[in-house]
C-alpha cells in the first residue's frame, strides 16, 4: 500500500505501552491458530480461533470490515489466511489444509484505539524441504530488517537489510514481492511511511523515538509477479509458486529495539543479532 507523504505519527511512551498490549493480543491469537493448524482443519475454523482470542481479551479485530466504504464491503474476516501460492490477503473459507501446505496467517488487533499487526507462516504436516527453507529465509529476513533499525537511521536501512538477507541465501533465488510493503502503524492500521522489502540504505524518513513500523517481508519460491483474484483481496503468484509472509510491529526506544508483537519483546532474536533490546519500563 502506498501513502502520500505527510507527517509521521510519533507515539508517547503511554501510547507505546497500549500498542504493546495490542501486540500481545495479536501474538496470543497467532499462537492459538498455530496450535490448531493441522491437516483437515479449514481456514474459517482457524479464523474463528483468532477471533475468540481477540474477543476474550476485550480487543477489536483490525481486519474485520477493513476497507469498508458505501457500496463496497470490507474484508470479511478477522485474519488473512494465505495458503501456498497465495501471498497475502487470503480470505478464510471452507478450504481444508493439506499435508505439505504453507499457511501464512496475518492478524491485527485494536486496544483502546491502538493497533498491533503481525503475521506468521505455519508448515502443515511434512512440507518439502524447499518450502521449509523458504519460510526460514522469510523469517530470517524479517529479523535482519528489524535488527537494522536504529535511532537516527533511515527506514530504508530496514529495506536494505531484508533484501541483503534474502540475496545471501544459498540455493534457489527467492522472489522478493515488491508490490506490497510494510508500513507505519499506530492509531490506524496503515500509516506512513512505507517499509519496502528492497532498496538502498540511508534513504527515506529518519527513525525516531515514537515511530512504530510493521516490517513484513513476502517471498516466493518462483517469480514475485502477482495478480489479485476476483474476490478483490487474495493476491497470488502468477507462476503458482509457493509464497511466504512473516511480520512484526516494532519501535526503537532510547534503550534499543522493542518488538511489540513478540512475546518476549524480541529479546532472544535481538540478542542473537547483537542488537540492544529496549522495552519501556512498566
Amino acid at each position: 500500500m502506498v501513502f502520500r507523504p505527510r507527517r509521521l505519527e510519533l507515539k508517547t511512551p503511554a501510547q507505546l505501552r497500549v500498542m504493546r498490549r495490542a501486540g500481545l493480543v495479536v501474538n496470543r491469537a497467532l499462537n492459538a491458530v498455530a496450535a490448531e493448524a493441522r491437516i483437515g482443519i479449514t481456514t474459517t475454523e482457524l479464523d474463528a480461533v483468532a477471533h475468540e482470542v481477540i474477543k476474550s481479551a476485550g480487543a477489536t479485530p483490525s481486519f474485520l470490515n477493513y476497507g469498508q466504504v458505501p457500496g463496497q464491503p470490507g474484508f470479511p474476516a478477522v485474519t488473512c489466511i494465505s495458503v501456498n501460492e497465495e501471498i497475502v490477503h487470503g480470505i478464510p473459507s471452507d478450504r481444508a489444509l493439506a499435508d505439505g501446505d504453507l499457511v501464512s496467517v496475518d492478524c491485527g488487533a485494536i486496544v483502546d484505539g491502538w493497533h498491533g499487526d503481525a503475521a506468521i507462516s505455519i508448515l502443515v504436516g511434512e512440507p518439502a524441504a524447499a518450502v521449509r527453507e523458504l519460510s526460514e529465509a522469510t523469517r530470517g529476513s524479517l529479523w535482519a530488517g528489524i535488527g537494522a533499525a536504529r535511532l537516527g537511521g533511515h527506514v530504508s536501512d530496514i529495506s536494505a537489510a531484508v533484501e541483503s538477507h534474502v540475496r545471501g541465501q544459498a540455493g534457489t533465488p527467492y522472489g522478493i514481492v515488491t508490490d506490497f510493503t510494510g508500513h507505519g502503524i499506530g492509531s490506524a492500521m496503515h500509516q506512513p511511511p512505507d517499509v519496502p522489502n528492497h532498496g538502498r540504505a540511508g534513504r527515506g524518513p529518519r527513525i525516531t523515538e515514537g515511530l512504530c513500523l510493521a516490517v513484513e517481508p513476502m517471498l516466493a519460491l518462483g517469480r514475485p509477479d502477482n495478480v489479485t483474484l476476483d474476490d478483490e483481496w487474495t493476491v497470488v503468484t502468477r507462476d503458482g509458486s509457493v509464497a511466504c509472509h512473516w511480520e512484526h510491529t516494532m519501535t526503537v526506544t532510547a534503550h534499543g529495539t522493542w518488538v511489540l508483537t513478540a512475546a518476549d519483546g524480541g529479546e532472544a532474536e535481538l540478542d542473537r543479532l547483537g542488537v540492544p533490546y529496549g522495552p519501556l519500563a512498566d
